[in-house]
């Protein structure tokens, strides 16, 4: 069954003068408040759009990487997944680094990093921002 996830931004001004509020609206979840400057400059108080796609990488790929696993029969006892997506100004969105740590009994590294290769590629957040290089960084806990 399908679903769709509803997001909103509401935007006052200018780019460069202006704010707005991104609310995830089918969660509720959290209304973040964005401007220009947050987004060409990265900090603390307001969100951007690359810090978004960071997250929802970083969700997707953990489920599709835990998924996997367990589907294997060696299901994790824990996945960390941190996404960083760079955005250079007048260019735009250049890439994303990935970098997982798991705690996989039952398998050793080379298995590890074969499963985490996959998910980088197949899921469906990583596949949406096929345009994007997405690099890896693994580090296996047996």
């Amino acid at each position: 069954m399908a679903t769709t996830s509803t997001a909103r931004t509401h935007w006052n001004g200018s780019l460069i003068e202006g704010s707005g509020t991104t609310e995830l609206a089918t969660s509720g979840a959290a209304t973040f408040e964005v401007t220009w400057a947050k987004r060409a400059e990265a900090g603390s108080g307001n969100t951007n759009p690359e810090e978004l796609l960071g997250a929802a990488l970083a969700t997707c790929y953990s489920m599709a990487l835990s998924h996997a696993l367990s589907g294997a029969g060696t299901p994790p006892t824990s996945l960390d997944t941190t996404v960083d997506v760079t955005f250079v100004p007048g260019t735009g969105i250049t890439g994303a680094a990935v970098k997982v740590v798991g705690a996989v009994p039952g398998i050793d590294e080379a298995t590890f990093v074969q499963f985490a290769e996959d998910a980088k590629k197949n899921c469906p957040v990583s596949q949406a921002l096929a345009g994007i290089e997405k690099t890896l960084e693994v580090t296996f806990q047996a």
